[in-house]
């Protein structure tokens, strides 16, 4: 035992505050790479959140054919196009994949309440959530509605019935492009998003976007270094939650960067990698140590 311990000790340097992990001397080396070239995302002059929790995805997330019933529905043209703004896209964390995603064809019913929305105003919408009735959900032993007033087993909030659980400050950041993935997945699957469409919680997105930024996401260094700062569960699934994501070291500006984005909006991923690891100075060693690692 003492042998082997002789060949296989390594030195850790756990001078600081910060959370420490036990690294070999090649994982320490790429670590300090990645480190000394990057900026942590936190730093950066973005907003990395969570997508939206409704509290009662069965009333507030509708299929396109429902959206259409609650438009059919409206008595005048101006009441429509109220309802119709008020109906928006949403993305699921199973509907993203890496580099793209599949829209189910869903909506959110977007009454946060920090819009102050008056329900009367939008009377398709309003008969459309009275009609989760008390019995009907009863039956299923899911979240209700009773006589329009209150929302049982739904988290306490401060909230009116027709209201979204989230009242969210950030809800115009939907509308411009955003970097969003999966909270759980096997391996990084980041997507940009140019259109409005929401998101819907675990799933997190940042804005400002850009492919730059995807494409490190993306990237085989990225994935090697933030799933370093978490646990990997059964069947290698890893949750990539924001406080991982906003600890990558990526350069803010960078000779590559052009290279970088151009590469992604072609998804050249082969070429990305290439490209990162030479952003941060990486040996043949140290790169064939981060693609023995990655899936």
């Amino acid at each position: 035992m003492s042998d082997f311990v002789q060949q296989q000790h390594t030195f850790c340097d756990f001078s600081t505050s910060d959370s420490w992990v036990i690294l070999s001397p090649i994982e320490q080396s790429i670590k300090r790479k990645i480190e000394a070239v990057g900026t942590p995302l936190k730093d950066w002059d973005i907003q990395i959140n969570y997508g939206i929790k409704t509290g009662f995805n069965d009333a507030f997330i509708i299929s396109t054919e429902k959206k259409d019933e609650i438009l059919s529905n409206c008595q005048t043209e101006d009441e429509r196009q109220r309802t119709a703004e008020l109906i928006r896209p949403i993305l699921r964390g199973r509907d993203i994949k890496r580099y793209g995603y599949d829209w189910a064809s869903l909506y959110l019913i977007a009454t946060f309440p920090s819009r102050h929305y008056d329900i009367d105003e939008y009377p398709a919408v309003k008969e459309y959530l009275l009609s989760f009735d008390m019995e009907r959900l009863e039956q299923t032993g899911k979240t209700h509605i009773i006589n329009g007033e209150s929302i049982k087993a739904r988290k306490k909030t401060s909230n009116k019935w027709f209201e979204t659980q989230d009242s969210i400050s950030y809800w115009d950041d939907f509308s411009r492009p955003k970097i969003v993935w999966g909270n759980l997945n096997l391996r990084a699957s980041f997507a940009l998003v140019e259109d409005d469409s929401f998101i819907n919680a675990p799933s997190p997105m940042i804005v400002p976007a850009s492919f730059y930024l995807l494409g490190v996401l993306n990237s085989k260094v990225a994935d090697y270094y933030i799933r370093k700062l978490g646990v990997t569960r059964n069947g290698g699934y890893f949750e990539y939650k924001p406080m991982f994501i906003e600890q990558l070291p990526v350069p803010i500006e960078h000779e590559l960067k052009s290279a970088i984005d151009e590469a992604a909006k072609q998804q050249n991923e082969e070429l990305i990698d290439q490209y990162i690891y030479s952003m941060y100075g990486l040996t043949d060693e140290e790169i064939l140590h981060i693609e023995s690692k990655n899936i």
